[in-house]
């Protein structure tokens, strides 16, 4: 066990990305978020989800993944977004358990017909597309013909698009009217509050069995600061700030700790 741990008698690393879907922290705003989510994916319609880095998209899509049936619903994530239409629809494919073949439109057709025959089952896939803002123009170009099915009359899957602000300036630029037009539901991730900052700490520390307080309250808005409503870069500075206040032989991280760790000054 790290001394940072031992020190603090916490039962594990406070501040780790690794934590269950069901144990991720969720602020009244992103819940909203989760639930408006939730109700695109009962409609089968398409999202937008847009927001600065590290505000909490990606634990947005874990509370939702957390939340939607299995049985009801097949999630598929796609995380490499810089692919051309063909390699795209490939990696679509294996994530899918489907048999790649060679060509583009062999691809498309067996992603389109898997795609009717779930529904078939009374399965909606919900394909989510992270970093979508790095999509290439063509593979763009050729989403919205992935949401069409029998005239554009039935809508059998959820296109879930994820990625920074930039992303909306391209889907409104009028050679992406056709995919822009079919997205119904258009969220926006906002930034995290000082209250929501001095939340998150006490829920990861209460998870690893601490329940006193550790950051005193004006090193919370000096961290929050310093952080940029970042939930990543908290996550690093309070770390940091905890093996500070260890080597200080400190029991509570004050302005100064974190001043030093995020090279701010202090004005005390």
């Amino acid at each position: 066990m790290s001394a940072y741990l031992r020190h603090f008698e916490l039962t594990e690393a406070p501040f780790s990305k690794e934590i269950a879907d069901d144990d991720l922290w969720m602020p009244p705003s992103k819940t909203d978020l989760v639930e408006e989510l939730e109700e695109a994916m009962s409609e089968r319609a398409s999202v937008m989800l847009v927001g600065e880095p590290g505000v909490g998209k990606t634990s947005v899509l874990r509370a939702l993944r957390a939340r939607l049936s299995t049985s009801n619903f097949r999630l598929t994530y796609c995380h490499n977004a810089t692919l051309g239409k063909r390699d795209f629809y490939r990696q679509l494919c294996i994530a899918l358990g489907l048999r790649p073949v060679a060509s583009a439109g062999g691809l498309f057709s067996a992603v389109s017909t898997h795609v009717e025959e779930l529904a078939r089952e009374r399965q909606t896939p919900v394909f989510l597309l992270d970093e979508a803002h790095l999509m290439q123009q063509d593979l763009l170009n050729n989403l919205h013909i992935l949401l069409n099915y029998e005239w554009d009359s039935r809508a059998l899957l959820s296109l879930v698009m994820v990625g920074l602000p930039e992303l909306q300036d391209r889907l409104r630029l009028r050679h992406n009217r056709s995919l822009y037009t079919r997205i119904h539901y258009r969220l926006h991730v906002g930034s995290t509050t000082v209250d929501d900052t001095e939340a998150y700490l006490l829920y990861r520390l209460k998870r690893a069995d601490c329940d006193r307080p550790v950051f005193a309250d004006d090193a919370v808005a000096m961290l929050h600061e310093a952080a940029g409503s970042c939930l990543r870069e908290v996550d690093r500075l309070a770390t940091a700030c905890l093996k500070g206040a260890s080597r200080r032989k400190k029991k509570l991280v004050d302005r100064a700790i974190v001043a030093s760790i995020a090279a701010l000054p202090d004005d005390d």
